[in-house]
């Protein structure tokens, strides 16, 4: 075989090598559109349903806490410090009796 044969045949094989590559970058480029579609179609909806869903939740703790929690709070605050004067005026009376 000859220079200019070996030549020949090496120049086949890197051009099939480069339509093979070709085809494949190709194949890439329309897999990755493919991608890019599914994102903007099917899974922006989903994230954006989960940021409403993030909000919802917001509200919702927010109305419980504004509702139920800071009331609750107040009433138990009330109720210690009527359980301590109680215990004040006792120990009080306690010692007035006892002189």
């Amino acid at each position: 075989m000859s220079m200019s044969e070996v030549r020949d045949v090496a120049i086949i094989i890197l051009a099939v090598e480069s339509i093979v590559i070709g085809i494949f970058l190709a194949v890439l480029i329309f897999r990755v559109q493919s991608l890019i579609k599914l994102l903007r179609e099917e899974i922006k909806p989903i994230l954006d349903s989960a940021g409403r869903t993030t909000d919802t939740v917001q509200r919702t703790t927010k109305f419980v806490s504004d509702t139920v929690v800071s009331p609750l709070i107040e009433i138990v605050s009330y109720a210690s410090a009527a359980k301590k004067a109680a215990e004040v005026w006792a120990k009080w009376r306690s010692k007035g009796e006892a002189s």
